[in-house]
């Protein structure tokens, strides 16, 4: 299965553009974003867990990347409500749930060889915020292979000044204007290298995911 799957290429996902896929496990649906592989993928997803749904216990080869966006995830390190991030790296594993419901946003199989870093960052804190030039900035994880944070930016400030190889977006609250589109809350974005585009935010501000540095060598390979 390949979907958004040339690194080359703009990719924008929106809100209600897709149907939700269902998984092996009862309960656990996925908004597919972009995906290289069958069941077993590199993949960026959606996944909305149900009340009582869980996954039996399971490894991640290439590392797991989660930011919960709504209800609480649990596994067996605790429990995580909307805006807690979490990485596991690869050689990791662990028994996911959702007590009452959960919708996370994931990433499998995408942490560079050798990272080992075991990342759990509650971004509702407000010491977990820097401010930096014209925004306030959530550091979530930095290496030489990427640089991943949750960003505030006020009104008419421009989201991605510095950025030249590649971005990855998910959009988090408010709205980002692009010419004449708007994207809204629960848009995905991920821009190639050499991809400048002018994303400005709206009147009330954006809040949103940012990853970069990622997409160097995706690009080249796609």
């Amino acid at each position: 299965m390949r979907i958004n799957a040339d690194f080359s290429q703009r990719a924008i996902v929106e809100p209600g553009q897709h149907d939700w896929v269902a998984s092996p496990q009862a309960g656990v649906e996925r908004l597919m974003l972009d995906r290289i592989g069958a069941e077993k993928a590199r993949a960026t997803s959606i996944v909305r867990y149900a009340p009582d749904s869980r996954f039996p216990p399971h490894q991640h080869p290439g590392g797991e990347e989660i930011l919960v966006l709504d209800g609480t995830f649990s596994d067996e390190t605790g429990d995580f409500p909307a805006g807690w991030y979490l990485r596991n790296p690869d050689g990791t594993s662990h028994q996911p749930s959702s007590a009452e419901g959960a919708l996370i946003f994931v990433k499998l199989r995408q942490m560079a060889q050798g990272d080992a870093s075991r990342v759990r960052i509650d971004t509702r804190l407000a010491s977990a915020w820097q401010r930096f030039e014209d925004r306030m900035v959530c550091p979530l994880f930095s290496s030489a292979d990427e640089q991943v944070s949750l960003q505030r930016v006020g009104a008419g400030r421009m989201l991605l000044p510095d950025v030249d190889g590649g971005a990855e977006l998910l959009v988090l609250e408010g709205r980002i204007v692009d010419g004449g589109r708007c994207y809204k809350p629960g848009t995905w974005i991920r821009l190639p290298p050499g991809d400048r585009p002018g994303f400005t935010a709206d009147e009330k501000g954006v809040r949103f995911y940012l990853k970069t540095g990622h997409l160097a060598h995706l690009a080249v390979e796609a």
